[in-house]
């Protein structure tokens, strides 16, 4: 159930990067062809992000030290546009132009992300946001 809430949430964050940057497309045309191109891209995202961010992470460590954090921007930018070249070769209608749009669209799926994550419930919480281990 976990997994379904947070492909939902990454879908609903990457459809508010398409209607916010310019760059960022899905060309579907129905209702129900966006809604399902949009979780089947959500989970490419994750599985790109599964794979490859820890590893990234590991190699450039000198990088996000070195510049405090900011590399990561980067490195989200460069795996959003890794997730469109891989919808692209499923023939999936969602794209993403260029470094820039993708950049601008990375920090937007973080952010939605991120504020949507604060809604969903964690099991290991209890009331107030403590933890019950």
């Amino acid at each position: 159930m976990k997994i379904l809430v947070r492909l939902v949430i990454s879908a609903i964050a990457l459809w508010v990067a398409e209607a916010v940057v310019d760059g960022v497309e899905l060309t579907a045309g129905s209702t129900t062809e966006r809604v399902l191109t949009l979780l089947v891209v959500a989970a490419v995202f994750g599985v790109v992000n599964a794979v490859l961010k820890p590893v990234i992470q590991v190699l450039g460590c000198a990088f996000y030290i070195l510049t405090l954090g900011l590399f990561a921007l980067f490195v989200n930018a460069g795996l959003l546009m890794l997730t469109s070249w891989v919808a692209g070769e499923l023939d999936l209608p969602f794209h993403v132009e260029w470094f820039w749009p993708a950049f601008w669209g990375a920090i937007i799926v973080g952010v939605v992300s991120w504020l949507l994550n604060l809604f969903v419930a964690d099991e290991a919480r209890g009331p107030g946001g403590r933890s019950w281990r």
